[in-house]
């Protein structure tokens, strides 16, 4: 029996090569599998087309037979209006998906009550097995997939305004050093004339002085002005304003021309013992503190 089976593989192995060798040599004709020696040229055969759909017409089938349902994208919660399919861009993967499950929705929304009404069923049994094209897990893949690339996009978006926002603040703080430096620049030339002897105007110190105090009190000048409080409005009531307190005493141009009340010997300490209280001492005595500002104030 051994020689037997052995004998049997060997004659097997034998003709599945003399079959190689007569498919090698080309003497083997094509059985169920045809040879094609270039492409089929595809045809649009417009009347057949309209032929089949005529035939399909006529027999008038209900619609539990045809089950077609021909609508446009469902109304977009978030725009609400319907996308339209001009505005949907091919290229974009997402909006792209996005109207075909729109579409979908709505062929969904339409059908079911109908298939409801005419008593067929909608859901699957419990026991019911069939191999779907996408299983319910590659379709969740594929929706946080185009979830999370909306999300980028929106990231994207965010990230780009805040750089404008950026690029527009450093404008502006360049602009505000340029300023800056631009016054500083001038300031220091005014002063040098003015040490020179080129200038004898002192403008940019008012100037550096209103600059500060903006500064400090930033939008004061755009404030409006109140009247007193009610404390300074009852002590006013209560007191009375008093007149004119600072500057009372200064000097006017009649106040200055006039000379009658001047005397020379009091003015020059000549008088009448003057020079029996201190003598020589009294006359270079140092004027007080607060004379000495008066004078230095006079001087300017």
């Amino acid at each position: 029996s051994d020689s037997g089976s052995d004998s049997g593989s060997e004659d097997s192995s034998l003709s599945d090569s003399e079959l190689q060798a007569a498919f090698a040599s080309g003497l083997l004709k094509p059985g169920l599998n045809v040879v094609l020696d270039e492409r089929p040229k595809l045809r649009n055969d417009v009347e057949g087309l309209r032929q089949c759909l005529g035939e399909f017409q006529q027999r008038q089938l209900a619609w539990v037979e045809r089950l077609d349902v021909t609508l446009g994208p469902v109304v977009d919660p978030v725009s609400q209006s319907a996308s339209n399919k001009d505005a949907v861009d091919p290229e974009n993967d997402f909006q792209r998906e996005m109207s075909f499950y729109r579409q979908a929705q709505a062929a969904v929304l339409e059908a079911l009550p109908r298939l409801r009404k005419l008593q067929v069923p909608t859901r699957r049994p419990d026991d019911y097995f069939a191999e779907m094209a996408k299983s319910d897990q590659q379709m969740q893949k594929i929706r946080q997939k185009l979830k999370s690339k909306q999300e980028a996009m929106e990231r994207s978006e965010k990230a780009k305004q805040l750089r404008a926002m950026r690029k527009y603040g450093k404008k502006v703080q360049t602009e505000i050093l340029q300023r800056r430096q631009k016054e500083k620049k001038n300031m220091l030339n005014a002063v040098k004339k003015y040490q020179k002897g080129l200038s004898d105007k002192l403008d940019f110190l008012d100037e550096e002085q209103t600059s500060s105090q903006g500064n400090k009190k930033g939008s004061a000048s755009q404030r409006i002005k109140k009247g007193p409080n009610a404390k300074r409005r009852y002590k006013n009531q209560k007191f009375g304003f008093g007149g004119k307190k600072k500057g009372s005493k200064w000097n006017t141009k009649e106040s200055f021309n006039d000379v009658s009340s001047f005397r020379s010997k009091v003015a020059h300490n000549k008088g009448p013992g003057k020079a029996g209280k201190g003598g020589r001492k009294a006359l270079n005595k140092r004027p007080g503190k607060r004379a000495r500002q008066k004078m230095k104030s006079r001087a300017r």
